[in-house]
């Protein structure tokens, strides 16, 4: 069975950081392609970010540049660094195996506010 557990979100003020985690199991993460996605209040979901096995990796525009995805196959984990973030993240943020977002955690809430 898939298990994603997000970890790290919280309330940043504008230009702060935070650092998502996503542990997984139950499938090879090594050999998985990994998803980041979000969905803003009241919207729905949007690709944020994705990373291969072997690190490559992709990007939305408005994330580009601020936010970098990772990973640690060794130990299934995968991340998402964001900075100099807006209030336009506020979101609740998702890690996703393969590009089925349905195969998707509970989430982590990143709220952004002043």
């Amino acid at each position: 069975e898939v298990q994603l557990v997000e970890s790290g979100g919280g309330l940043v003020q504008p230009g702060g950081s935070l650092r998502l985690s996503c542990a997984a199991s139950g499938f090879t993460f090594g050999a998985s392609y990994m998803t980041w996605i979000r969905q803003p209040p009241g919207k729905g979901f949007e690709r944020v970010s994705n990373i291969s096995p072997s690190g490559n990796t992709f990007y939305a525009e408005d994330v580009k540049g601020r936010f970098t995805v990772s990973r640690d196959n060794a130990k299934s984990m995968l991340y998402l660094n964001l900075n100099s973030l807006k209030t336009e993240d506020t979101a609740m943020y998702y890690c996703v195996k393969g590009t089925n977002w349905a195969d998707r955690g509970q989430g982590t809430q990143v709220t952004v506010a002043s």
